[in-house]
């Protein structure tokens, strides 16, 4: 990352969820605010530290979290595959509320936690970057596809500074076989994230959130622009993992999406292109 930056005024939403919290740690002192907004409860504020109540389905208290803000990191979310009415108020109307605030109140930079679900369903065999089409694996996946697209519009129509984050597995450490390719350490989420908040100007960016891995099969000519340098690598972890863990599904293989592919899937692989 570079050096903190002391006059930027920094929302997260969905801050009490597993990537909220390492953010919060991990950037603490970095800003002149951290307001950390969610629906569930959360610690008292620290120093430099804001923490308010806030459902991003509610156009009003989103308006009142990002007044005065600089950049928004975006994350609140219905976080896995659910029911459609279970995604659609945070994943769908959060997310449209969320940049429309932000355009309102003049905020310059959003930064929006997609996912690796909202290409899932290319094939593993082929390396992705960020010029792929979508091709979502999921309900959930969808709601993250819709997120990029509203970023795009808002980056396009409305000269934000949008990146959309198409995250990895997020983990302590590694837990499958697949994570070998798509983990993100805590360190690097970290990384990441304060390396989209601090870089120069840019446009609309879409990023792959994973840490140096070996096996990695996503690449993002996007990280030199903001300068990420991922420090950890899965592989540390990968000889217990293809010892003891079981061979993925035979669906979930061919898909870069993995297990999520392979939820409700009534479909034919070979029709897949």
């Amino acid at each position: 990352m570079a050096h903190p930056n002391t006059t930027l005024r920094v929302l997260i939403t969905g801050a009490a969820g597993r990537i909220g919290q390492t953010l919060r740690d991990g950037l603490a002192d970095r800003y002149a605010l951290l307001r950390l907004a969610d629906i569930a409860p959360q610690d008292e504020a620290g120093r430099g530290e804001e923490v308010v109540v806030c459902d991003v389905a509610d156009m009003a208290a989103v308006e009142r979290a990002v007044a005065g803000i600089d950049v928004i990191v975006h994350l609140a979310a219905v976080p896995d595959e659910d029911a459609w009415d279970k995604l659609l108020p945070a994943n769908i109307s959060g997310t449209y509320n969320v940049f429309e605030a932000a355009r309102r109140a003049g905020v310059r930079r959003v930064i929006f936690a997609s996912s690796n679900h909202a290409v899932g369903f290319h094939r593993r065999a082929r390396p992705l970057d960020e010029h792929d089409v979508p091709r979502p694996d999921s309900r959930y996946g969808v709601t993250k596809v819709f997120g990029e697209a509203v970023g795009r519009l808002y980056a396009d129509k409305h000269a934000m500074q949008v990146a959309s984050l198409r995250i990895g597995s997020f983990q302590e450490r590694p837990r499958d076989r697949r994570q070998l390719m798509t983990w993100i350490s805590p360190g690097d989420m970290v990384r990441l994230v304060g390396c989209a908040i601090e870089a120069p100007d840019y446009h609309y960016i879409t990023l792959y959130g994973v840490s140096a891995n070996t096996r990695a099969t996503w690449w993002t000519h996007a990280a030199d622009l903001i300068g990420y340098r991922p420090e950890d690598d899965a592989e540390a972890w990968a000889d217990d993992l293809m010892s003891e863990m079981p061979a993925e599904h035979p669906v979930a293989v061919q898909f870069h999406g993995g297990p999520t592919c392979v939820v409700e899937f009534d479909g034919e692989p070979g029709r897949i292109d």
